[in-house]
C-alpha cells in the first residue's frame, strides 16, 4: 500500500504560500532599514525631538515670553543654565528663559520642514506624473515651466518676497513653496516614464480608464518608494533654508522664534562668554538635519538595496 502524500503535499503548499505571502515590497524594505543601525538610531532620535517640541512646554517651567530684568543685557552672563531657578537651559540676552524658546524654536523648524516637503511632494508629485503620463506637447510645455522656475534664483526671490510683503511665517510657506516642489516633479515624471509603459497600465488604459484616474490610481501608488525617500532628505533641506533666513533676521519674527534665529541672537552673544545661548539651539539643529539625512539614506537603501 502506498503512503498518502496528499497531506504532505498540501503542507508543502501551504509552506510555499507562506513564503511567498511574507515577501511583499514593504515588508522587505521594512527589513533591510531596522537592518541599518544609524538610520533606526536616527529614527529614534528624530521621535524624542518631536516629542521635547510637542510637550517640552509642559516641562519648561517658565513661559517663552517672560522677562527677567534682573538677567538682561550685562547680567546675561548670570543666567546660566541650572535646575534650581528653572533656568534648564540659560536664559538669552533679554532675560528670558531659553528652554522654552528652544521648545517653540524646534516645533516651528520641524512645520516648516515637514508641511513644507509634504506640500512639495503633493504637488510635484501630481505635476511630474502628470506630464509624464500624457507626453509629448503636454510633456514638453510643463517640464519647460519647470526649468523657467528652475533658472531664477530661489533665495533672491525668497528674500525679496519677505522684504516687500512683510516678515511673517506665511509669506516664508509660501517662499519655499514655490519653489521646492520642482526638484520633485523632474523625479516624478522621470518614473512615470517607465511605469507608464507596465502592463497594468495599458492593461487599464485598454478598458477605457480614464487618464487622470490611471495617474491617480495606478502611476502615483507606484513612487510611494521614492516619493517617501526624497521627502525625508527634503525635510533638513527646508530646514536649513528656514534656519538661514531667520539668521538674517528675516524669516520669523519675534515674539516667536526658530532655531535659526535662536542660533543667530547666540552666535551675537558668543563675545560675553555666553555660549549656551548659541550651543543649545545649535544642538537641536544639528541632531534634527542628521537624523533626517540618516533616515532618508536609510529609506533609501531599504527601498532600493541595488544602488547602495
Amino acid at each position: 500500500m502506498l503512503p498518502d502524500t496528499s497531506a504532505i503535499e498540501s503542507v508543502g503548499d501551504s509552506i510555499h504560500l507562506a513564503e511567498v505571502q511574507g515577501r511583499s515590497l514593504w515588508a522587505d524594505a521594512r527589513t533591510r532599514f531596522m537592518r541599518n543601525k544609524a538610520a533606526v538610531v536616527s529614527l529614534v532620535v528624530l521621535a524624542l525631538i518631536g516629542a521635547f517640541a510637542l510637550f517640552g512646554q509642559f516641562i519648561a517651567q517658565h513661559e517663552r515670553d517672560f522677562v527677567n530684568f534682573s538677567l538682561m543685557g550685562a547680567n546675561a552672563y548670570k543666567g546660566v543654565p541650572s535646575i534650581e531657578t528653572g533656568h534648564y537651559f540659560g536664559t538669552d540676552s533679554s532675560g528670558r528663559d531659553l528652554f522654552a524658546r528652544v521648545v517653540q524654536g524646534t516645533g516651528i523648524s520641524l512645520m516648516v520642514g515637514i508641511v513644507g516637503s509634504l506640500v512639495a511632494v503633493v504637488v510635484g508629485t501630481l505635476y511630474g506624473a502628470t506630464a509624464g503620463y500624457y507626453g509629448g506637447r503636454i510633456d514638453n510645455i510643463m517640464m519647460r515651466i519647470v526649468d523657467v522656475l528652475m533658472s531664477i534664483p530661489f533665495m533672491f526671490v525668497l528674500i525679496l518676497m519677505l522684504v516687500i510683503f512683510g516678515r511673517s511665517i506665511f509669506m516664508l510657506f509660501l517662499g519655499i513653496g514655490l519653489i521646492s516642489w520642482l526638484d520633485m516633479a523632474r523625479i516624478a515624471r522621470g518614473q512615470t516614464l517607465t511605469i507608464k509603459n507596465k502592463e497594468f497600465v495599458e492593461v487599464a488604459h485598454a478598458i477605457g480608464v480614464s487618464p487622470m484616474r490611471i495617474v491617480l490610481r495606478h502611476i502615483i501608488p507606484n513612487l510611494l518608494g521614492i516619493v517617501i525617500v526624497y521627502a525625508t532628505l527634503l525635510v533638513p533641506t527646508l530646514i536649513i533654508y528656514e534656519s538661514f533666513i531667520s539668521f538674517l533676521g528675516l524669516g520669523v519674527q519675534e515674539p516667536n522664534t526658530s532655531l535659526g534665529a535662536l542660533i543667530s541672537e547666540g552666535a551675537a552673544n558668543m563675545s560675553y562668554g555666553v555660549l549656551w545661548q548659541l550651543f543649545f539651539p545649535l544642538l537641536f539643529f544639528v541632531l534634527t538635519i542628521f537624523a533626517f539625512f540618516f533616515v532618508g539614506d536609510g529609506l533609501r537603501d531599504a527601498f532600493d538595496p541595488k544602488d547602495r
